[in-house]
């Protein structure tokens, strides 16, 4: 009888841990986060044996769903007595099945409630990146207080010192003792990092704790980045390496009235619009996924599933709008034609352009048909720069723009006139008319037509004020050339030859 007994008993026990240990996951936790946790628990005399259950199966509630190993979440348990004590430190459990067996077997330390010694060892190892089993440099750390709140002596500045380098702090006291202290201790927001309750009610709290641990070490496990007006590229942590599995992709126009550009956090799956989505599959080492096909001005939902037999986790999804299209110019003088495109007549009734010189011109407008992607803008000063915004006036009425800064050319009038006048046997009077506003001067050049192999350039600059000048020492058959000087550009000059004859 008693054998029938026991054995029931054992099987009560182990249907109990099982059904507890599969229970359901809240949502957006798996594959949520990636950060270093290092829960400090009060195990000195002031608390009972019972009390120091009640606080581990708190702890185990609280960690269930999280995904644990180096590119997730890290866990580490520090016991506060006479004599502190590592339990384990961020590089012993990588598994959940390791850490809830570890929570399991823990036994209470004892003794007086030295929760300074306890920091100094939080600090100089288990917090501190770079050591052994130490806390990973770059990501989000994360000390949670668990006491009773009995003498916990001077931790004020310690726990300032952890924070100043970086480490949240959070506090749950199951006392009702210094609360001065321990609100003094907490990272703020106080009211979400600090909480006192019963030791019989700590159930109450593990989801707001749990939250609140996320909100610190949440990772943006996508994004969508290189987003062009038909393309963007899907960027996601690698949370299959060393797994068997793959990686489902479905993206999609999102329903009317979906988010802007951004990024969905874990947890979070927007719908992908109408059910006209794309799917396709990467394998279990992949990182990127390149999207193409999108249309310009268009809001998606990309959403990423990862499938593996070894492990659950959940659907990540971001949010983000292609680019409504490119805008260019073809550039003149007086006038300047813009194109954009592509062109969407089924979405935009009309665009509307407005263009003024900077920093501080008149603005004009002009508007054209959706059916338009160019037009010509007229009438512009020459050698100014105009900012040039085209608005895409949808059907549902919205309104997408896009801008533009471009420089009209500079007008570089040609020379109107030349003459030479042969002087001597050698010499000649060159004589010319220019015109032009931004004229900056004259650029002379001669050479002997004849001998064109050995002949060598000789040149001349003349100061806008000149109109005419004598060169001298010229070859028989010289070429003269004048041309006008701009500020941006030479202008179209005029060439003559001098013929000299013997006597």
């Amino acid at each position: 009888m008693e054998r029938i007994v026991l054995l029931t008993w054992m099987l009560l026990c182990l249907f109990v841990a099982s059904a507890r240990t599969q229970k359901a996951l809240p949502e957006g936790v798996l594959n949520c986060c990636e950060g270093d946790v290092l829960f400090l628990l009060d195990s000195s005399g002031s608390v009972s044996s019972y009390e120091h259950s009640r606080l581990l199966s708190f702890l185990s509630d609280v960690l269930l769903p999280f995904s644990l190993g180096e590119d997730q979440v890290r866990v580490g348990l520090l016991q506060v007595g006479t004599q502190p004590k590592v339990e384990f430190d961020f590089g012993t459990h990588h598994s959940q099945t390791s850490l809830q067996g570890a929570l399991r077997n823990i036994r209470p330390l004892r003794g007086d409630t030295n929760t300074v010694e306890a920091l100094r060892i939080a600090s100089e190892s288990v917090l501190r990146p770079g050591t052994p089993g130490g806390s990973r440099k770059g990501l989000p750390r994360v000390l949670v207080w668990l006491t009773d709140g009995v003498k916990p002596g001077d931790v004020t500045g310690p726990m300032a010192a952890l924070r100043d380098e970086g480490v949240a702090v959070l506090v749950v006291s199951t006392g009702h003792g210094n609360y001065q202290v321990l609100r003094d201790v907490v990272t703020h927001p106080t009211d979400r990092h600090l909480y006192f309750v019963d030791i019989d009610d700590l159930s109450i709290i593990t989801e707001d704790l749990r939250n609140a641990i996320i909100e610190i070490i949440r990772a943006e496990r996508m994004t969508a980045r290189d987003i062009s007006t038909n393309s963007a590229t899907l960027q996601w942590r690698p949370v299959l390496t060393g797994l068997n599995g793959f990686y489902e992709i479905r993206f999609g126009p999102a329903p009317t009235g979906g988010a802007g550009s951004g990024s969905g956090g874990p947890g979070t799956s927007p719908s992908v619009g109408g059910g006209q989505y794309q799917r396709f599959t990467q394998s279990a080492d992949s990182s990127t996924a390149r999207l193409t096909g999108l249309k310009p001005d268009t809001t998606y939902v990309a959403t990423l599933t990862p499938e593996s037999n070894e492990q659950a986790f959940n659907t990540l999804s971001v949010t983000f709008t292609t680019k409504p299209g490119e805008l260019w110019s073809i550039l003149g003088s007086s006038s300047v034609r813009i194109n954009w495109g592509p062109l969407q007549p089924d979405r935009v009734i009309s665009y509307y352009i407005e263009y003024s010189t900077l920093p501080s011109g008149k603005l004009s407008a002009v508007t054209v048909s959706g059916t338009q992607n160019s037009t010509v803008l007229r009438n512009l000063q020459p050698d100014s720069t105009y900012l040039i915004t085209v608005s895409a006036r949808h059907s549902s009425g919205t309104e997408r723009a896009m801008s533009v800064k471009v420089c009209t050319e500079e007008v570089t009038p040609a020379l109107s006139d030349l003459q030479l006048t042969t002087v001597g046997s050698d010499s000649v009077q060159v004589d010319w008319r220019g015109s032009g506003s931004g004229l900056r001067g004259y650029w002379l050049t001669w050479e002997d037509q004849q001998n064109s192999v050995s002949a060598q350039l000789s040149t001349m600059y003349l100061p806008p004020e000149s109109l005419s000048t004598r060169l001298s020492h010229l070859p028989p058959l010289a070429r003269v050339c004048v041309s006008p000087i701009y500020r941006t550009a030479r202008g179209d000059g005029l060439c003559c030859t001098a013929q000299f004859h013997s006597g």
